[in-house]
């Protein structure tokens, strides 16, 4: 990952770079390789995680279909 400083603002470098990494996904891969994750947790993990995706899916597109207001 490659971020430009331009006219030496750090902290707008740094702005970037947080949100390029975030959008990655790094902070939530370095949260949970924190710790061991035994195997049959982390299918656990994924398919409750596969779940919660699918049901928000199903939801926003009863919304775009019936109009409901959010």
């Amino acid at each position: 990952m490659q971020i430009i400083v331009r006219d030496n603002n750090i902290e707008q470098a740094l702005k970037v770079l947080k949100k390029k990494m975030q959008r990655e996904g790094v902070f939530r891969e370095m949260k949970l390789r924190s710790h061991y994750e035994k195997p049959s947790e982390k299918r656990a993990r994924e398919r409750a995680e596969a779940i919660r995706r699918y049901r928000k899916l199903q939801r926003k597109r009863l919304q775009r279909e019936s109009g409901l207001p959010r």
